[in-house]
């Protein structure tokens, strides 16, 4: 499939369309690891080693594959300072800034449901 550059306004957007932009980048940032890495960030700059340390079960790979698309799509910015070894950090842009306020209302929104959640599996499961 060939995602469709976008063109018009962004009210246009058409999340049904499967060739649509909107869709591909709600895709991209709608997994457990972008939402992570997200959430981690903040409002501060971090290493690479920082990040995977702090998220704990991220392999180095799906954090690397991750930050790419967080770049890719504006929403983290990769800074490389010029030392042996190169220090490389990251942080969000004002994109992601505005995403993460999403992240933390669906943070927030988990904190208060998940005792829900718990006992509709348990009845579910039962």
């Amino acid at each position: 499939m060939v995602t469709k550059q976008f063109k018009g306004s962004p009210e246009d957007a058409d999340l049904s369309r499967a060739d649509s932009l909107a869709r591909e980048i709600f895709s991209d940032v709608a997994n457990k690891w972008a939402l992570l890495i997200i959430e981690t960030l903040g409002d501060r700059t971090r290493r690479f080693s920082e990040l995977r340390n702090e998220i704990e079960g991220i392999s180095h790979k799906m954090l690397t594959q991750n930050l790419r698309m967080l770049e890719r799509n504006g929403l983290v910015g990769r800074t490389v300072h010029p030392t042996v070894p190169p220090r490389v950090e990251y942080t969000l842009t004002e994109a992601g800034q505005g995403l993460r306020r999403t992240v933390d209302g669906m943070c927030d929104w988990t904190h208060q449901y998940l005792g829900h959640i718990e006992a509709a599996r348990t009845r579910f499961d039962g």
